[in-house]
């Protein structure tokens, strides 16, 4: 199975929450990660998403240790949604 790996940069102008942490995090901008794997048996190339990673913390703060946060796309685009409307 081929797999996929998607970078990109997410930037959020204020603190925003997630689910799966006590603490906000920062404004800031932020590499998200996606995992996808190719779907077989179809006459065109389609992928299916087996992962979202958010890594923290932001690009701009300069540290030794990185994780990734796993997270949804709906959880992300939300929080996208929220600091947009602030």
């Amino acid at each position: 199975m081929a797999d996929r790996t998607t970078e990109t940069t997410i930037t959020f102008a204020h603190p925003f929450s997630l689910s799966s942490l006590v603490t906000p995090l920062e404004a800031g901008t932020y590499r998200l990660v996606v995992d996808e794997e190719l779907i077989e048996g179809l006459s065109f190339p389609a992928y299916r998403r087996t992962g979202t990673h958010l890594e923290i913390p932001a690009i701009s703060v300069l540290t030794g240790k990185r994780q990734f946060l796993q997270v949804t796309r709906a959880e992300i685009e939300a929080a996208l949604s929220r600091d947009a409307g602030l």
